[in-house]
């Protein structure tokens, strides 16, 4: 739950004991004082989620001590206890940073009220605040390629303004990534960064999602609920995968970004919001317009600023510097001392075309680090079988039993009709490139390999009795 430590500031012991025993009735780690100065002891040696206080206590005003719990990190939820309710009084708490108040005397159904408000308010903040982190922490876009040195300059170009933006791409490239980028560097980073994953929520959730809710607007709405375009306002929202909503909700999502405003699910009252927005999606939308799947009004709302993030196969020369960084990531996070990657390893990397992009980048790289024996840098059988594309095959001539390291040629693996490269020419590589290496010594290439100088022996005249066989067909 968002909120499990709860303190009740009262100078009033019956007070104080029906509140506890409400509360920890409903499983919340409670604790009590009847003063400031028995409350700051507590808040001392402990953190709490929420507050419970007294604007009159005997040692003094209740607002001093929201005034420092102002400064404070984590700062609690306060909910003021208030015996006379002025309005002066309610506007001076709640401008020094009060969340809520209750007058006495109060009923306990009003505690529930104000306990679940607050629940909602600290779930917010922490899912905010987690995200804000997320985004920072992972907020560095690798490489050095033509098309991600554009794509970094577009970002900080559209970045400084409110623009809204489109971006595109296939799945695991790093939209949500560049997202991020262009929201810390906006002028709303310090403001609220609210995700919605369109296609994780169901249709008909995600109008309520979006918009929030009215008690008793549909069954199980037992409370009103604000939606993340208002939890959002003053800050940036991130439309993830917004291709799949439904067309009827693209109706009400466009009016929200010409009019920026909206009602809650079985409301009538018109909330206004100033939020920039910032969506991405993995499919043609312009082909979704045509298809009638996707609003042609609502892609040229979202569409004001396009981006479009490469796939790996379009950034080769960062497979490296990308690789290089996960497994340094991945070593640190699992303890792994890693002795970096062997040439035929990279090798394997920067031919594979990359289908699964980014994404399957890290998550190949992640499982080598796991299974690398310490000491042994990591080698393409580690790599969960990964294919070797290769773009321009050329021949490769067999090493013969008499053949000088000077004559060993550059082997270069064949690919088959379809651009792949087979198991059998991957391995036929990396003996060829063992050898070389060794200057044609076969015990040390055997070595290298790993395998036995009688397997080696046995392999170099498979691959002769295949010439041969070709020299004879031909």
């Amino acid at each position: 739950m968002a909120l499990d430590r709860i303190l009740i500031v009262d100078d009033t012991p019956i007070i104080r004991k029906s509140l506890e025993e409400r509360l920890r009735g409903k499983r919340y780690a409670v604790s009590t004082a009847g003063s400031i100065a028995e409350a700051e002891k507590r808040l001392a040696t402990s953190t709490h989620d929420l507050i419970f206080l007294d604007m009159e206590l005997p040692d003094g005003d209740g607002r001093e001590l929201i005034d420092r719990l102002s400064h404070s990190e984590p700062r609690p939820v306060v909910v003021m206890i208030t015996a006379n309710g002025s309005v002066e009084t309610v506007v001076e708490c709640m401008r020094m940073g009060a969340f809520d108040y209750v007058q006495k005397p109060f009923s306990m159904p009003q505690i529930d009220l104000v306990l679940k408000k607050a629940a909602e308010f600290q779930r917010a903040v922490k899912v905010t605040d987690f995200l804000n982190r997320d985004s920072i922490s992972q907020r560095e876009i690798i490489g050095q390629s033509p098309v991600i040195v554009q794509l970094r300059d577009l970002i900080h170009r559209v970045a400084r303004t409110n623009a809204t933006v489109m971006i595109s791409g296939e799945n695991g490239t790093g939209k949500e990534l560049v997202a991020n980028e262009i929201f810390l560097n906006s002028q709303r980073s310090g403001k609220p960064f609210i995700k919605v994953n369109c296609a994780a929520i169901s249709e008909t959730l995600i109008e309520s999602e979006f918009f929030g809710h009215e008690r008793g607007s549909f069954t199980g709405a037992t409370d009103q609920r604000d939606g993340r375009f208002e939890l959002a306002d003053g800050g940036t929202i991130l439309l993830d995968e917004v291709s799949e909503i439904s067309l009827a909700l693209q109706a009400k999502l466009l009016r929200v970004l010409q009019e920026r405003e909206f009602e809650r699910v079985g409301g009538n009252k018109t909330i206004k919001v100033d939020v920039r927005v910032l969506a991405t999606t993995n499919r043609d939308l312009l082909k979704s317009v045509e298809k009638g799947e996707f609003r042609q009004d609502l892609y040229y709302r979202l569409n004001v600023f396009p981006l479009r993030v490469p796939p790996l196969r379009d950034r080769v020369g960062d497979v490296e510097v990308l690789a290089t960084h996960f497994l340094e990531k991945f070593s640190r996070e699992h303890g792994i001392k890693s002795s970096g990657f062997s040439d035929a390893g990279m090798k394997s990397l920067l031919a594979h075309n990359w289908p699964g992009n980014v994404r399957e980048l890290q998550n190949v790289v992640e499982r080598a680090a796991i299974l690398a024996e310490e000491g042994n840098p990591i080698g393409p059988e580690i790599m969960g079988g990964i294919p070797v594309v290769q773009a321009a095959p050329t021949p490769t001539s067999i090493p013969s039993a008499v053949d000088t390291p000077a004559d060993l040629p550059a082997a270069t693996p064949i690919a088959n009709s379809e651009g792949v490269v087979t198991l059998h020419e991957l391995e036929k590589r990396a003996i060829f490139d063992a050898l070389e290496k060794t200057n044609g010594n076969r015990t040390q290439a055997a070595d290298l390999l790993g395998i036995s100088i009688r397997t080696l022996r046995n392999k170099l005249a498979e691959y002769r009795g295949q010439a041969s066989d070709k020299e004879e067909a031909a």
